[in-house]
């Protein structure tokens, strides 16, 4: 089973911490299998308010393997630019034997200044908060420090910006694991939105149209994503969250930019192109799963969208 290990640093920010974890726990509530650990370099870790922690493992006895990941949240700018930060040799040492054998090194915040000591910047794009981007840079010189993005992903490497960036690079690692519609769930559970990095690959029609919080319209599209192949009518969608077809349709558009039946194509679309990808499926089977009419129809639209 894949491990995602937390380092606990001294001084550490909670919600550099909390954030991803949460992320996570939610992918498991949804049925992603992995185990969850946590490690510190030093004893009796208090986080920035104050916040103590119980006993925790010392990263030593961490026993990762290629595939698994370890975090490395933000801490206070003080201590990271402390003489008892550079005398953690021993960890850093430690995050490079990870990287070298190949376990996915990721950091939240300045976070990232710790993976600078164990070397695994060097040609390296990474980011940090933006109040630090530029300490990183004239501390790593030979690293690519990138301003002005959430987070990015270089040699197996994963760095986000400050606080709640990290919930941001968590889902972005969800989304490589599990995919988009799987990591639709875990944003809609933890009530946020994925904001994709400008160098995060194409968008998703699971993940897009969602930048809103009414409730009524995120049933009705959570309920298009999980019934494609039904005929789903503007009354049916109406009585699902007790609106009139009219005023659905018109807070539909309102909230997502996008009327329910462009979306409910697009979610048709995708999924038939997904479903493309597997030989053993004729153009027939795909199209009555995904509620065409046609494989003649799906066909058209595939066309269109390739023009």
């Amino acid at each position: 089973m894949k491990k995602i290990a937390f380092i606990i640093p001294p001084s550490v920010e909670l919600l550099d911490l909390a954030g991803p974890v949460q992320v996570f726990t939610e992918a498991k509530f949804y049925g992603f299998e992995a185990d969850m650990e946590f490690y510190a370099f030093s004893e009796a870790p208090v986080s920035t308010s104050g916040l103590g922690f119980g006993p925790v493992r010392h990263f030593s006895e961490a026993r990762l393997q290629e595939g698994d990941f370890v975090f490395v949240p933000g801490m206070d700018y003080d201590y990271v630019t402390s003489i008892a930060f550079g005398t953690q040799r021993p960890f850093f040492n430690w995050l490079k034997n990870m990287s070298d054998a190949r376990v996915t090194v990721g950091s939240i915040c300045n976070g990232a200044f710790a993976l600078g000591m164990a070397g695994l910047l060097k040609n390296t794009e990474c980011t940090t908060h933006w109040r630090r981007v530029k300490d990183l840079q004239q501390r790593f010189p030979e690293a690519r420090v990138v301003g002005d993005i959430l987070y990015i992903k270089s040699n197996n490497i994963y760095t986000s910006a400050g606080i709640s960036a990290g919930i941001d690079l968590a889902l972005a690692i969800m989304e490589d694991i599990k995919g988009p519609l799987f990591t639709h769930k875990i944003a809609r559970g933890l009530v946020v939105y994925h904001r994709r990095s400008g160098m995060h690959r194409q968008q998703s029609i699971y993940l897009d149209y969602r930048n809103h919080i009414n409730p009524q319209v995120h049933e009705v599209q959570d309920y298009l994503i999980d019934n494609l192949s039904k005929e789903n009518s503007i009354e049916t969608l109406a009585a699902l969250v007790n609106m009139s077809p009219r005023n659905l349709s018109r807070v539909f558009k309102e909230k997502t930019g996008a009327t329910i039946l462009d979306y409910h194509t697009r979610l048709r679309r995708e999924y038939a192109s997904t479903m493309l990808n597997n030989p053993e499926y004729t153009i027939e089977y795909i199209a009555a799963q995904c509620g065409f009419k046609s494989a003649r129809q799906l066909q058209r639209i595939l066309k269109t969208t390739a023009n």
